[in-house]
């Protein structure tokens, strides 16, 4: 049973509209996980790491990878030393501090993140071709005002309480 099936016509549209997205995003998460591992023989986190450092040529300390992954150290330095042994990314002193070092792709990385990141891509279109193009568009402007909402009021509209609502006991596993 998914997460939205938990949704009754009783419950608010909203709330039932929250579960569709949170299932959508875990059935689009288990496709993508699902063909890296088929595919590339990698995983999801390991795709993010080299994701963040391809977005930073020059490498990233690991401090600012665990919050840009928004993971602990000890996920990212686990993820790092596997990449490294594989030649995939590789560890560079950073001058001045002989305890910090930055990780960055080395050029085999590069090249295997760009036929990964070319094979994701297509992937999250075709998860989405239910949808015509105005659809997508809309869907994203749509969302783009939720999260502009909750960037602006971070707590706004929800309920502060210390005893999950009715509804929500009504939903919980």
């Amino acid at each position: 049973m998914d997460l939205e099936a938990r949704a009754h016509a009783e419950h608010p549209e909203a709330l039932r509209l929250w579960l569709r997205m949170l299932t959508c995003t875990q059935l689009v998460e288990k496709q993508v996980r699902s063909r890296l591992r088929e595919r590339f023989d990698t995983t999801l986190p390991r795709f993010d790491l080299m994701a963040q450092l391809e977005r930073a040529p020059d490498g990233l300390r690991m401090n600012e990878l665990s919050r840009r992954m928004m993971v602990t150290g000890g996920n990212v330095t686990g993820i790092t030393d596997q990449l490294v042994t594989e030649g995939l990314v590789e560890r560079v002193d950073v001058q001045g501090d002989r305890r910090a070092y930055r990780v960055r792709l080395t050029a085999s990385g590069r090249r295997q993140f760009r036929d990964m990141a070319a094979q994701h891509e297509a992937w999250i279109v075709q998860a989405f071709t239910g949808l015509t193009g105005r659809d997508v568009t809309t869907l994203h402007r749509l969302l783009g005002k939720v999260k502009a909402q909750h960037q602006s009021h971070p707590a706004s509209g929800i309920p502060q309480r210390d005893e999950p609502s009715k509804t929500t006991k009504a939903l919980t596993p």
